[in-house]
């Protein structure tokens, strides 16, 4: 027979207390409890995998190595916080609290702070944000549109007390202080920066006239520019309808902003140089003109003389070099004359060309330069008339000289039926000069004749 209850020392024993029961509940509490007051606050290294974003923007994914793996979640409260987007398999350190979730009794990794591991958040989310617009084609050099030619509203969106602001405006009152420029205060660092240059570039984008739009800021860390790598700062510049130029940082230092402007400017004073780049191109291309006037003006010159000189060393006017030297002598001086006057006239020329330079840097662009070119080429026009009206009248001259000289010539008088007789090397004058029988030479008009005198008759 079975006995219970009865020790060897005979008496037997009372029923044992039974342990309280626990309810599930109960249970459940006491698990939550130990685990989130123990796993309050961990730092937990691990790879993600089934990364779930649900609409309500909470993130859900399970974090794991190669001997366990937990539940994890980032509230969107939090995910506001975390800079750079993770996809499975990126391996992060998290930092957050152990919670339990009653309803199914699991538990699971509250994060409140998430790092790549290998690289800082930042530089995670600004490939992350470069490789998406990458794609969509917002770095696509076929979009980039050059700079206007001649801009007269500059708009520029920076901080009114930074030294960026006074460097830039110092290069644009040295090189083009006619340059209209609008500017859009905004914080270019800090909470809200990204939010205040991104309504700047949309609301300069509102003004009419603006020809170029510029965002800069100074130097910094990776933190410090970080309003540049904003993912609306870069849609704004995309939408921009006109030019943009991105100035932020040193020339080492590269943002979102860089790759999404028209032109990427090293530092803001060489974006300002970069803006007024075209109106110094303007100037140089104007004293080029010039240069080659003066060069055309001497070259039709130089030929003028050269064909002076063939004329005046023709043999045809070899008995009668001495008058012809003076003559040339005389188109010389005429020629040094207009040289002199051509020379005054293209001082003048220049001066009235130094005269329109200086109100056309004084006025605008759009209301002078129209007038100016036509002013340069009529001058063009009178300068080429004048030199054209000077050769015409030095050939006129120098073909009555060569009228006269041809009608004083012994060969014109022997067109007219005269001879030449000549005794030996001597030109006869007088009859008396021969005797009966000397052989004589006769020049004509056309040919010679070898006579013999046979008869004479003295006056």
């Amino acid at each position: 027979m079975r006995q219970t209850g009865l020790d060897f020392g005979g008496a037997p024993d009372g029923p044992k207390p039974r342990a309280r029961t626990l309810t599930v509940g109960q249970l459940t509490n006491r698990i939550q409890g130990a685990l989130e007051v123990t796993f309050a606050d961990v730092w937990v290294e691990g790879e993600i995998s089934n990364l779930k974003i649900a609409d309500s923007g909470h993130w859900y994914f399970s974090l794991k190595d190669e001997s366990a793996q937990i539940r994890a979640v980032v509230w969107k409260t939090a995910t506001r916080l975390i800079r750079f987007r993770p996809k499975d398999g990126t391996r992060v350190v998290v930092r957050g609290g152990v919670r339990v979730y009653a309803p199914k009794g699991d538990y699971q990794l509250s994060v409140e702070v998430m790092e790549p591991l290998g690289k800082g958040s930042l530089q995670q989310a600004f490939e992350d944000l470069k490789e998406k617009l990458d794609k969509e084609g917002l770095f696509d050099p076929k979009r980039k549109r050059p700079l206007p030619m001649l801009p007269k509203r500059l708009g520029l969106v920076t901080s009114p007390t930074g030294a960026v602001l006074r460097d830039i405006l110092r290069v644009l009152r040295s090189r083009y202080a006619n340059l209209e420029v609008l500017l859009y205060p905004a914080r270019v660092q800090g909470e809200g920066a990204a939010a205040e240059i991104a309504q700047g570039i949309r609301t300069l984008n509102r003004i009419a006239g603006l020809d170029v739009l510029m965002v800069a800021r100074g130097g910094g860390s990776l933190e410090d520019l970080w309003a540049f790598n904003d993912e609306a700062v870069a849609r704004a510049l995309s939408a921009s309808r006109v030019p943009t130029i991105s100035a932020v940082g040193h020339e080492t230092d590269f943002t979102i902003a860089d790759f999404v402007a028209d032109l990427r400017a090293a530092t803001p004073s060489a974006a300002a140089e970069r803006v007024v780049k075209a109106k110094v191109d303007l100037e140089a291309h104007l004293a080029a003109l010039d240069k080659h006037l003066d060069g055309a003006l001497n070259v039709r010159l130089t030929r003028i003389r050269s064909r002076l000189a063939a004329l005046t060393s023709h043999r045809v006017f070899e008995a009668e070099r001495g008058r012809l030297r003076t003559a040339a002598q005389r188109v010389d001086d005429l020629v040094r004359r207009a040289e002199t006057g051509l020379t005054r006239q293209r001082e003048r020329g220049r001066d009235r060309l130094r005269h329109v330079e200086t109100r056309l840097a004084a006025f605008r662009w759009d209301r002078q330069l129209a007038e100016r070119r036509k002013a340069v080429t009529r001058l063009g026009d009178v300068l080429g008339a004048r030199l054209r009206a000077i050769v015409t009248a030095r050939r006129a001259s120098l073909g009555r000289a060569a009228g006269k000289l041809d009608s004083l010539s012994p060969l014109a008088v022997l067109g007219r039926g005269y001879a030449l007789a000549w005794h030996g090397e001597r030109l006869l004058r007088d009859a008396a000069a021969v005797k009966v029988g000397d052989a004589i030479r006769v020049r004509l008009h056309a040919g010679t004749l070898d006579a013999t005198v046979t008869a004479k008759e003295n006056e």
